[in-house]
């Protein structure tokens, strides 16, 4: 028979702030996307740190792939239809995929710099 173990959080600790730290504490739960103030206090007393990602880099990169996607599409049932392929659109979508790896390298080099 499998044991299970469920966390059972019965120790209150209480902390007193002022004002002015309360809203400092607010204000990094916001940029932390977190909501529960006590999910937050948890994870800043046990790991110290809560790390939010923002890079814009990504949102770009995101955007590439769907029109990258959408263009490898429209190709791929135009090929079907009619059986050609143009020269143009061939170029295109290896200039979206060569935006995607310059992108993707962008969030890489910025990503190895944090660690």
């Amino acid at each position: 028979m499998k044991k299970t173990y469920s966390r059972k959080r019965n120790v209150r600790i209480t902390l007193r702030v002022t004002p002015e730290e309360k809203e400092l504490i607010e204000r990094r739960m916001e940029q932390a996307g977190i909501i529960n103030m006590n999910a937050y206090l948890r994870k800043m007393a046990i790991d110290g740190h809560v790390i939010r990602l923002e890079l814009p880099e990504l949102r770009e990169l995101i955007s590439l792939l769907r029109r990258s996607s959408n263009n490898l599409n429209q190709l791929t049932r135009r090929v079907n239809a009619n059986g050609r392929i143009y020269e143009s659109e061939l170029s295109e979508l290896q200039q979206t995929q060569d935006k995607l790896w310059m992108e993707a390298r962008e969030i890489f080099k910025k990503l190895s710099a944090l660690i």
